[in-house]
């Protein structure tokens, strides 16, 4: 039986929880993670609506994009929509869980759905995020590198890229005299010892230091383990905001504006009218991405889209590249295909339902 701390440490391996925005409240926001889960609605809001329908169709765990909650609740007395939903919610015993800005973060996540809707290839992290990643160094006898390095890799240490099980390793001498109470593996007390040793130096992410020690210690033969830790400055190019890609061809911008409102079934798109020229780059972010206009205007993208622009940062564009502000919700309303894409390749012992709610709170009329 899926409890539904399994479909949250799933969900985590993909979207760590360490990614998310300083601001953000993702992670389990009600409910028991040691409940056995009898069916995932997944949506883009978490309104009272939508916690009904999850009633309705029988599931006690709802998977949401945006978090109901963004900051602390001081009263829950059911006087605004974030209370009234929290009270349903709790009163029939639903977890929700919010997937937001880490989802955002990683490369395979909203924007790759988002791109892909759009056809674009050759796609890279717009804004790369730094400090994620760390350096671990230790000192290994020669004969346990391998098991240590088979450890280390196991908890994900060693992958850059495309690539892993990386590392660099280098031989020398280690010297140590082990103390009356010491128990060494090599040597005896009161001894000095000189051992051939490797020097061993891995990259990992740095919300997986806990692994990776105990990784280290429980493979490494050695009483104490001479080791350090090094934070990194290196821009981490799978993680970060937005995403830069190319069209198969260049679009005029009449041609470019038909097939973003086409591909993104759009009723309308807010655009700088003063852009001529023809549009091959294109960099987006969905949701709220107007800090990013620098950004894009520095990859030197032809085109920008995303939503929430206000009036004067239209003007921001310098006519350096076409704004397209295309509206929060539908910028990011394809996130719940993804979500159900990656629930399903791993969980068949549940229903998993998509949300029928209309949950955009913005109507047009024309």
């Amino acid at each position: 039986m899926t409890k539904i701390k399994d479909v949250i440490n799933y969900l985590e391996t993909i979207a760590p929880l360490a990614y998310q925005e300083q601001y953000d409240n993702c992670g389990l926001l009600t409910g028991s993670e040691e409940d056995l889960v009898s069916g995932v609605l997944i949506t883009l809001d978490c309104t009272e609506e939508v916690v009904k329908e999850a009633i309705n169709r029988k599931c006690n765990l709802i998977v949401t994009h945006h978090p109901i909650i963004f900051s602390g609740l001081k009263k829950i007395t059911g006087k605004t929509y974030v209370e009234r939903t929290v009270i349903r919610a709790i009163k029939n015993d639903i977890a929700i869980y919010a997937i937001h800005t880490n989802l955002d973060n990683i490369l395979t996540g909203v924007n790759f759905q988002f791109a892909q809707h759009l056809e674009l290839e050759n796609l890279s992290i717009l804004s790369p995020k730094s400090t994620t990643l760390n350096k671990l160094v230790c000192f290994v006898p020669k004969a346990s590198k391998e098991k240590v390095l088979k450890s280390l890799y196991s908890a994900g240490a060693g992958n850059i890229g495309n690539y892993s099980n990386c590392s660099f390793t280098s031989d020398g001498t280690g010297s140590f005299t082990p103390n009356e109470t010491a128990t060494p593996s090599i040597g005896s007390a009161g001894n000095a010892e000189q051992v051939e040793e490797t020097r061993v130096e891995v990259l990992f992410p740095a919300h997986k230091v806990k692994g990776v020690i105990e990784a280290m210690k429980a493979s490494h033969p050695y009483e104490e383990i001479a080791h350090f830790i090094t934070e990194l400055n290196n821009t981490n190019q799978h993680i970060g905001a937005g995403i830069i890609g190319t069209l198969k061809t260049s679009l005029s911008k009449e041609e470019f504006l038909s097939h973003v409102k086409q591909q993104l079934n759009l009723s309308m798109i807010k655009f700088t009218k003063e852009y001529i020229g023809k549009v091959k780059t294109v960099a987006i972010c969905g949701g709220s991405g107007s800090f990013l206009l620098p950004n894009a205007i520095r990859a030197h993208a032809d085109a920008y889209i995303s939503a929430d622009f206000k009036y004067h940062e239209f003007f921001d564009a310098e006519n350096k590249l076409m704004i397209c502000d295309i509206g929060h919700y539908e910028s990011e309303v394809a996130t719940k295909d993804l979500l159900y894409d990656i629930l399903s390749k791993k969980f068949s012992s549940f229903a998993l339902n998509l949300s029928e709610i209309d949950t955009n709170p913005i109507s047009y009329y024309n």
